[in-house]
């Protein structure tokens, strides 16, 4: 796998054969950066992202070579946390300062983090029993308190969310859904 674009431009990693991971491929990555475009204007903007289910990490390096100033990725995975962490640590100081990488439940994070982001995008396992109910997790601002008591929104206003899924899944009925992209296998449905 490779960095499409951006700073680390060119940078191959090899994922081990161990992984559990079924990364998105570099021919729908590159297509979905291309959408991206006309929502996110990322060296203007410096926006923060989150990167559910991370896997390989491949979306996470993706979105800090071409100028997100902070990206959270999450994934329960402790050997694909390491493999992350390894890469960015190749890249240097700089990808490591800018991105967070964090071993977690990603259902359970939602319930907890009080932080808002730019843009989230969610890979999850095509099988997922909770994969539906994904979109209302990002939007439910009802799940996440503040100590103050204030209830966060974990999309900032005017923030996409982006969903990975197979070919079975359909979230055009949802209040949200702006888009969808089907590049192969790979079908992204888009939420602001």
């Amino acid at each position: 796998m490779r960095i499409v674009a951006g700073k680390y431009r060119g940078r191959h990693f090899d994922v081990p054969r161990t992984f559990k991971a079924r990364p998105t491929t570099d021919f729908a990555k590159e297509n979905l950066f291309n959408v991206l475009r006309s929502y996110i204007d990322f060296e203007s903007d410096a926006p923060t992202a989150l990167d559910l289910f991370a896997g390989t990490g491949s979306i996470t390096l993706e979105l800090l070579s071409r100028g997100c100033c902070r990206v959270t990725a999450v994934e329960l995975d402790a050997q694909h946390v390491a493999f992350i962490r390894r890469f960015l640590h190749t890249l240097g100081s700089d990808a490591e300062s800018d991105a967070l990488v964090l071993r977690a439940d990603v259902l359970r994070f939602l319930q907890k983090t009080t932080a808002s982001y730019d843009f989230i995008f969610a890979d999850p396992p095509y099988a997922l029993p909770d994969l539906e109910q994904l979109p209302e997790l990002i939007f439910d601002e009802g799940l996440r308190m503040n100590a103050d008591g204030t209830r966060p929104a974990l999309l900032a206003p005017d923030g996409l969310f982006v969903l990975e899924h197979g070919k079975t899944h359909d979230f055009s009925g949802h209040p949200h859904f702006v888009a969808h992209r089907a590049y192969g296998s790979v079908n992204f449905s888009f939420f602001q």
